[in-house]
């Protein structure tokens, strides 16, 4: 039995097998362990995302859907080749699968065909989701299949666990599909002959990452306008952004859908502005330069005026 790696170890792992990471807001302490146990771990699990750009797939892998609340992995390796950590924990990424299955990655031999549904995947398995519009057509950049191929490595090395505790989720869970694109009997014997070598420390080379940009003056519009007095309310993308990094902050208990700065979302930068010392009408949940940007910067996010 394996308790999982701590969420430093699991980082370390993975840019030690030569990854480049990024970190996506307070990823260690994103996790659904109040709804079930983590660990102990057996395996890596791995996925298609059936979406659709890399920034859009790492927040819905961050947040989750309705129905499915976030995160839905621990690593989106999106088609740059980026491992981008969304969560650590409990991950609603597996589900339930076949026990015969599992008995089989734990014992590291052939995986028999997955018939039943019945054991809890989020528990056992650590999940990497991969961007991708999984309808065998879209295609799978060396650099992202190099990637997979090294983040299930950097777990697997670091468990001392060899390539047959890597699986596909259309191995673990009756009328799954993902990953589509590539087989996972080529995948493993990739990460397999990876683990047979020295782990390689040096990261391919990567375009400078892609962060989010939030207009200002937009985002103070949306803020400005009360629904309830002047009908349909102002609407701006950039709220989205904003919401997620006041709940990666711990001041909102969720991402709200609908682009407009409502109460609570003012309530909850209200907070902000205070944890930053502001007070008075300096604190009235109105988004600032000064306030906007420290968010940003901590968080992910540029500010344009």
């Amino acid at each position: 039995m394996a308790p999982p790696l701590s969420a430093n170890a699991f980082l370390a792992a993975l840019i030690a097998e030569g990854l480049t990471v990024v970190e996506v807001g307070d990823w260690r302490n994103h996790h659904r362990n109040h709804a079930g146990p983590w660990g102990p771990v057996h395996g890596v699990a791995l996925h298609h995302t059936v979406t659709l750009g890399s920034a859009r797939t790492v927040d819905i892998c961050r947040t989750g859907y309705s129905g499915l609340p976030g995160p839905l992995c621990h690593g989106v390796i999106t088609k740059d080749g980026r491992v981008h950590l969304v969560g650590y924990g409990r991950a609603n990424h597996a589900g339930l699968g076949d026990p015969n299955v599992l008995r089989a990655v734990i014992a590291q031999t052939s995986l028999p065909t997955d018939n039943e549904a019945s054991v809890d995947g989020n528990r056992h398995f650590y999940g990497f989701e991969c961007e991708n519009l999984g309808d065998g057509e879209d295609p799978w950049p060396d650099a992202q299949l190099e990637a997979i191929e090294r983040a299930a490595a950097a777990v697997c090395r670091a468990h001392d666990w060899d390539e047959r505790s890597v699986i596909g989720h259309l191995e673990w869970q009756p009328g799954k599909v993902d990953p589509r694109g590539f087989t996972m009997s080529s995948m493993r014997a990739r990460i397999g002959g990876r683990l047979d070598s020295t782990p390689s420390s040096t990261a391919p080379a990567l375009p400078a990452p892609r962060r989010p940009v939030v207009d200002l003056s937009q985002l103070v519009a949306a803020a400005r306008t009360n629904p309830r007095t002047s009908g349909q309310p102002v609407t701006y993308a950039g709220v989205r952004t904003v919401e997620a990094a006041l709940v990666d902050q711990g001041l909102l208990s969720r991402r709200y859908s609908d682009g407009h700065w409502g109460t609570t979302t003012i309530g909850a930068y209200s907070a902000w502005q205070r944890h930053l010392g502001y007070r008075g009408t300096d604190a009235d949940g109105i988004p600032g330069k000064t306030s906007l940007a420290a968010l940003g910067k901590r968080h992910g996010f540029d500010v344009k005026e």
